[in-house]
């Protein structure tokens, strides 16, 4: 049972009908990375795991495929709340897309099965607990009958990983897809997998014979900055400074502090909405579907927020808790910057976020094997934080690849001094130890430092040997010394014990004088300014006018439509239209993201609005 576009073209010419669509229905001049050889591969009817960063074209890898095999291609996604969207933005490129899921009612859905049947559909968006109903299945098994399933593709695969980062049970059941439909392609997709994590994607779909696709993990139009937790409010007013008016993301690590967040920056004039597991799921919906339709809004969310979201003018987010791994970092950051313009990954963290999230990983029900692994993660992202060398090139390494350093990230930007903290390791370690292993940092901090305070006279601590050993030395030295020393895995931060700090048997050499310890100064300067007019990088002033009536257009023409601005154009269309002012419509045919269907749509009156020069 073949529906192999392939097999009846040479290569060459299968890859030319392949470009054909890009430019045609899509409106992109030309593949980027591997995007043509997974699609060649996917379109012959072989499996497939693709890994590429958020904002690199993954949907294009089964869109274009479905487009060119016969049948109707079959999209597997847990974001019912995101559907739609996705298949407005289809539709509005002129291809024929659907969603079934439980926010049809009988009527919706059985329309949309018999357009499957009537070869009138393209790529349907199906939930996996919906596409595992024996209803659905049956039908997914009269359609194979008769030849009408193009591919599978199974978007945010990492679903699938009780090690990852985003488990879905239900994802578990997908390999029934192999089993069932043999004959049908399938490409599994997700943004990031560690060694681990894509091992297990592999077992659990039954891929073992899929091609591993791996992109670049580099983003590099985002600048990652990691700063100490000192007043974290006034710190992210700080970087929100300049910031007004452009969408973002900032996480909490607690519901309860989501809600305050969200409550505070409204009243600092930054509007923001609150996204949490806790909240009623209308009110959910209806917070993300404003964040992707509105511009300029602020979500202040859980980790419950942000995966499928496909809003590409995200231009910063912000961490004011630490995530619980760098797979998540890297995939919560990776929202930012979709559309390719400078963005910003801003994180403040410190110990305290440590015990929280090594407390998690002991309250959870995983396996002792799984929590060991959970701790590494934890760990490695503790190195990047207090890391001295280029993020980036931390982050690619974690993902199997080399980097020169970036130019465009806080250590980079502003070196961080390396200073010979042996003796001031053994110093804090053996505060550690002398005071019981049941202190946290600033009692251990007000020890070295020889602070008579109420709670050193009650235990004793002002006639230990380590009493104002550590004078030479202030509070916030200190601090850093600390982290630096859990992110070594020196010492572990235990918050079942009020956050006490633990020697770890690695401490040991060190105390013995056996291992030399190097340590960063914590950087004092001021911040440096980032890109605060990132929506108009490359445009000229005298083509802003114009940039901003297109953008107005846009946003009249979305909110008409119902769908988000960036469904009609994304602001790079925007710029080039700007930019070259093209003056007939085969010259705006040349423009990237300008498709047949959206010529068509919207091309006279884009011509008139150049004409008019905004």
């Amino acid at each position: 049972m073949a529906n192999d576009w392939l097999a009846i073209r040479s290569p060459d010419a299968a890859v030319k009908s392949a470009l054909d669509v890009l430019q045609r229905v899509f409106g992109y001049p030309a593949f980027r990375g591997s995007q043509e050889e997974i699609i060649g591969h996917v379109g012959n009817g072989g499996d497939a795991l693709v890994l590429m960063p958020t904002g690199g074209g993954k949907s294009l890898c089964y869109q274009i495929p479905s487009l060119l095999r016969s049948g109707c291609g079959i999209v597997v996604s847990p974001l019912i709340a995101l559907m739609q969207d996705q298949v407005d933005a289809l539709t509005q490129a002129g291809v024929r897309a659907a969603c079934l899921n439980s926010t049809l009612d009988w009527r919706e859905a059985q329309a949309v099965e018999q357009a499957m049947f009537g070869n009138a559909l393209d790529l349907v968006y199906i939930a996996p607990e919906r596409l595992l109903l024996d209803r659905t299945l049956a039908m997914l098994d009269a359609l194979y009958e008769s030849r009408k399933l193009a591919l599978f593709a199974i978007d945010e695969a990492h679903c699938v990983s009780q090690w990852g980062h985003d488990f879905r049970p239900e994802y578990l059941q997908l390999t029934a897809l192999h089993e069932r439909y043999p004959a049908v392609p399938r490409i599994a997709l997700t943004a990031t997998a560690d060694a681990a994590t894509r091992s297990e994607i592999l077992t659990r779909l039954g891929l073992s014979e899929a091609r591993v696709f791996v992109s670049s993990f580099d983003r590099p139009n985002i600048r990652y900055t990691v700063v100490e937790k000192d007043n974290p409010r006034k710190q992210l007013l700080a970087f929100l400074s300049g910031r007004r008016g452009q969408s973002g993301i900032v996480y909490c690590l607690s519901r309860k502090k989501v809600e305050e967040t969200a409550a505070w920056l409204s009243l600092q004039g930054y509007p923001a909405l609150p996204y949490h597991a806790g909240m009623p799921n209308a009110e959910r919906a209806a917070h993300q579907r404003r964040f992707l339709r509105d511009e300029g809004l602020v979500m202040v969310a859980t980790i419950a927020f942000g995966m499928g979201i496909d809003k590409p003018d995200v231009r910063f987010v912000a961490h004011l808790d630490l995530p619980k791994s760098i797979e998540a970092y890297y995939q919560e950051t990776g929202r930012a910057g979709r559309d390719g313009d400078p963005a910003e990954a801003w994180m403040t963290y410190g110990l305290q976020d440590v015990a929280l999230q090594q407390a998690r990983i002991g309250e959870s029900g995983a396996g002792e094997e799984q929590k060991r692994l959970e701790t590494q993660r934890l760990t490695t992202l503790l190195a990047y934080c207090e890391a001295p060398r280029c993020r980036r090139q931390v982050l690619l390494n974690y993902f199997g690849e080399s980097a020169e350093p970036c130019g465009n990230c806080d250590v980079c930007i502003e070196p961080p001094e390396l200073w010979d903290g042996t003796i001031a390791a053994q110093k804090a370690l053996s505060a550690i130890l002398r005071t019981g292993q049941r202190f946290g940092v600033v009692h251990l901090i007000d020890v070295l430092r020889g602070k008579s305070t109420e709670k050193i006279r009650q235990w004793r601590h002002d006639t230990l040997p380590t009493f104002g050993v550590g004078a030479d030395l202030d509070d916030s030295v200190w601090r850093s010394v600390f982290r630096q020393l859990a992110a070594a895995g020196l010492v572990h931060v235990e918050l079942t014990d009020h956050g006490a700090l633990h020697l770890t048997d690695a401490a040991r050499p060190v105390l013995r004088g056996e291992s030399p310890v190097s340590l960063r100064r914590p950087v004092r300067k001021a911040r440096p300014t980032a890109n605060r007019n990132a929506g108009y990088a490359e445009l000229h002033p005298a083509d802003a006018g114009l940039f901003e009536a297109l953008r107005r257009w846009r946003s009249d023409t979305a909110l008409e439509l119902g769908v988000p601005a960036y469904v009609i154009l994304h602001d790079r269309s925007l710029r080039e239209l700007a930019t070259l002012r093209p003056a007939t419509r085969d010259h705006l045919a040349t423009v990237p993201g300008i498709g047949s269907a959206k010529l068509e749509r919207y091309g006279s009156r884009l011509l008139e609005l150049i004409a008019l020069g905004g």
